[in-house]
Formats: structure tokens, C-alpha cells, sequence
């Protein structure tokens, strides 16, 4: 059963992960086109910093810091009398009130806590994939359309809604698609930020049947395990490209594309 829940932890995680990637993606590329230098430095800085970083070295590091950093605060708010160094060689000690979550919280609480945070590292490393995305997309807007925007007297805060907005989907599509594509491969990372995903109970019921791999015809039962769970991805990625590809259609419908005007020859 921790098998089949482990499919709904990965299902969760892509379902909350997504929308959360895409704005923090929208966040950085609007920062990105600013006026105001250092907010434009920051949505520069935040895609060109994580897209550099390695995902497996960022999950490992940032998820450590991030609970770190919380606890510590709770620690210098919950116990101001506390005079021991918090750093202690290797160690990292904080009062036991100040314990993210608490030891005696119920396991549930642990899970969700674990979750947490692997869906924020998910969406802020995704996010900056996307924001790059989406910020050549909403440079691949017509500079024609938003002159005559500016012509007809829209602010710039009204030519980004009504102008770049709704056309830079068309544009940024098809590097979206890629940015899920990776996060659906990316989920067997949640392993390492110890939640107990799918190929965490892969190994572990396979595992366990029998410690042979050569025997015929093969008695280790992770073989069949992965082979599922390979299926299983090659399933979720082709659907993704079904509905990706109808998406594409409706969005291209009437745009002066190279899919509008494709959908445009077929239909004269």
C-alpha cells in the first residue's frame, strides 16, 4: 500500500509544484524586464544563479539551509536566554522547543513537513527554468503590437496585460512543455530529500524479495519494480505530449505563427 501511496505523493508533488514553478517563473521574468535596476538584477540574478547550480547540489544544499535557517529563528525568538554556540563543529544545535518540527509531533507531521520543502525546492529550481522561458517569450512578442498599443494611448502596465500577456503563450509553450517534461523525470529526486516516493519502494519491496540478480530468469524482483515504474514514466510523458501538442493547436489558432500559419494552409 505504501507502494500505491507512493504514486499519489509523486502526482501530489506535480500537481502543487507546477502552478507553484510557473510563478515563481512569471515573478522572475516580469522582475527581469523592470525598469527598477535592482529588482531587474534580482530576476536576472535568481535564473542565470539556479539554472546554474546542478539540481542534485541545490536540493541537497538548499533543503538543509532552508530548514536550518527556519529553526534558527525560532530558536533566537523562543529561546533569547540560550548561551551555548548554536554551531558546534559539525553539529547544528538549537533548543528542542525550537525543533522544526517538534519530537514528539505525530508522523504525519514530519511527512508534510518533509514535503513542504520539497515542493518549495522543486518550484523555486523549476521557477527559474520557466522565468527563463517566459522572458524570451515575452520578448518574442511583435514590437509592432505593443508600438500600437503605445499608440492608442496604453499605459505600460496595461500594454504587459492586454498586449504581451495573452500572446506569449503561443511562444512559450513549447519550452514549458520541456521545463515539465524535466520535472516529471526530476520526482525519484524526492528520495533524496527523504520522502518516501516511488522508487524509494521500489528498491526497498524488490529488495527484499530475494538478494540474487543473476539467477534464472532473474529472482531479484527490483528488476520487475523499476520496470514498472518505467512504464509508468514513459506513459505520463506521452500523455503530457498529447495534451501539450492539442494545447499548442488551440493556442496557434489564428496567430501569425508558424503553427497559425500551418493550421492556416491546411484549412484553404
Amino acid at each position: 500500500m505504501n507502494m500505491y501511496w507512493a504514486f499519489g505523493t509523486v502526482l501530489l508533488l506535480l500537481a502543487i509544484t507546477a502552478p507553484l514553478a510557473l510563478l515563481f517563473g512569471f515573478g522572475g521574468a516580469v522582475a527581469a524586464r523592470s525598469r527598477i535596476a535592482p529588482l531587474r538584477w534580482f530576476g536576472q540574478g535568481y535564473m542565470a544563479v539556479v539554472r546554474g547550480i546542478p539540481d542534485i547540489v541545490f536540493f541537497l544544499f538548499f533543503v538543509i539551509a532552508l530548514d536550518q535557517a527556519l529553526e534558527y529563528i525560532r530558536h533566537r525568538w523562543k529561546c533569547p536566554d540560550w548561551e551555548e554556540p548554536v554551531r558546534q563543529g559539525n553539529d547544528f544545535i538549537v533548543c528542542q522547543i525550537a525543533k522544526l518540527p517538534l519530537n514528539n509531533a505525530p508522523q504525519w507531521i514530519h511527512e508534510v513537513y518533509g514535503f513542504s520543502l520539497a515542493v518549495l525546492t522543486f518550484a523555486i529550481v523549476f521557477g527559474a527554468f520557466a522565468g527563463n522561458v517566459l522572458y524570451g517569450a515575452m520578448n518574442a512578442v511583435p514590437r509592432a503590437q505593443v508600438e500600437t498599443a503605445e499608440a492608442y494611448g496604453f499605459t505600460p502596465r496595461q500594454t504587459f496585460r492586454r498586449i504581451i500577456v495573452p500572446q506569449m503563450w503561443v511562444y512559450a509553450l513549447p519550452g514549458l512543455s520541456n521545463v515539465w517534461m524535466v520535472l516529471i523525470k526530476a520526482t525519484p529526486l524526492l528520495f533524496l530529500l527523504g520522502v518516501e516516493d516511488i522508487v524509494y519502494w521500489a528498491r526497498e519491496l524488490g529488495g527484499s524479495k530475494t538478494p540474487q540478480f543473476t539467477d534464472y530468469p532473474h529472482p531479484d524482483w527490483r528488476m520487475w519494480y523499476f520496470g514498472a515504474l518505467l512504464v509508468f514514466y514513459l506513459l505520463f510523458t506521452r500523455v503530457s505530449e498529447v495534451v501539450f501538442d492539442r494545447l499548442m493547436t488551440r493556442l496557434t489558432f489564428g496567430q501569425a505563427t508558424a503553427g497559425g500559419e500551418a493550421q492556416r494552409k491546411v484549412a484553404a
